[in-house]
């Protein structure tokens, strides 16, 4: 399987795609910031395509019950904006819960261990099988919530179960023992019929409805629906706290996602979306199909490319899966 941070950087492909707005309609303010680091963003009302300060960018969330800032995983930009959101809100809402893809339910026990000062910060990382560079990039969000105890939600579903979803298909929660079942939600696998269709595209596998493409699809339903049900327990646990919840931006943009299955099961919660934007600059004009992307969105510089070497980055894919396919998931046959 791959791991996540490569997985979800897929969700940049085609992005950049769509009729662009004249230059009349960008807003001077824009057309005067350049990106000039990786640390840098520019954000922009996705309604109005007006520039916003950060503290605009905070009373325009005053009254969302849900905040859901997308990111690319590693992003400079993304991870000092959101940690910047971080306080900001935080200061205007002290009734505040942190919520994240990057630790999953069954390790929530082993957060709030750490949370309370009877883990170290390696202990957490070991124990709760933190991501490769949560130090780098998600340790400022723990370390503000922890200081000020403030709540912090373990959202995504549990690692191996995803997995092996993503190999055998849905019908392997069939065979969990009852306490890993009681970790997902009841529908684990609802969706919206635009979102099959962003995630092939996304894949790059177009059309492609091989059984092996139709698990790994139930596998990132699985995550999107049990991120949903953690936030909206969340919700229920801390009521009148506002959630920022944080992940990949594939889970969140164009409201679908984790964001389509919240929705679903709490039409009447007040959410806001804030996905990322790719931009070399912050004078190209943004396009209509952008402008969808979040209710506001942030543009920031690409990153590097991985790969300019195919055959290399095919070699290091094949050895994802084989180390993947190694791992045993269950009865499979």
């Amino acid at each position: 399987m791959i791991h996540p941070l490569k997985f979800l950087s897929l969700a940049g492909l085609g992005m950049l795609t769509g009729c662009a707005m004249t230059a009349d309609n960008l807003p001077s303010e824009q057309s005067q910031v350049m990106l000039a680091t990786l640390y840098d963003s520019h954000v922009v009302d996705a309604a109005t395509t007006k520039a916003m300060s950060l503290t605009e960018l905070v009373n325009s969330l005053e009254n969302a019950d849900v905040v859901f800032f997308g990111e690319y995983h590693g992003h400079q930009g993304a991870h000092l904006l959101q940690s910047q959101l971080q306080v900001a809100l935080h200061r205007q809402q002290p009734r505040q819960v942190l919520s994240m893809e990057q630790f999953s339910v069954d390790h929530q026990a082993t957060l709030n261990r750490y949370l309370s000062g009877e883990l170290g910060e390696t202990e957490l990382i070991e124990d709760a099988d933190a991501w490769p560079n949560y130090r780098a990039s998600y340790r400022p969000l723990v370390e503000y919530a922890k200081s000020r105890a403030l709540p912090v939600v373990a959202a995504n579903a549990p690692a191996e179960i995803a997995r092996c979803v993503g190999r055998t298909g849905a019908s392997y929660l069939d065979n969990l023992d009852p306490v890993s079942r009681s970790l997902l939600p009841d529908q684990p696998f609802q969706e919206v019929s635009a979102y099959r269709a962003k995630f092939l595209q996304a894949m790059a596998h177009g059309a492609d409805h091989s059984d092996r493409m139709e698990n790994q699809y139930q596998a990132q339903l699985l995550r999107d629906n049990t991120m949903a049900v953690s936030i909206l327990d969340a919700l229920n646990r801390h009521p009148g706290h506002q959630v920022l919840h944080i992940n990949g931006t594939f889970h969140s943009e164009q409201s679908l996602g984790t964001v389509a299955a919240l929705r679903a099961r709490a039409p009447d919660l007040e959410v806001r979306v804030i996905s990322p934007v790719l931009r070399d600059d912050a004078t190209t004009p943004l396009s209509e199909r952008e402008l969808t992307l979040g209710d506001i969105v942030y543009l920031v510089l690409p990153l590097p490319a991985e790969y300019r070497d195919t055959g290399r980055q095919l070699e290091s894919l094949s050895k994802q899966f084989n180390n993947a396919r190694a791992q045993s998931c269950g009865s499979e046959s």
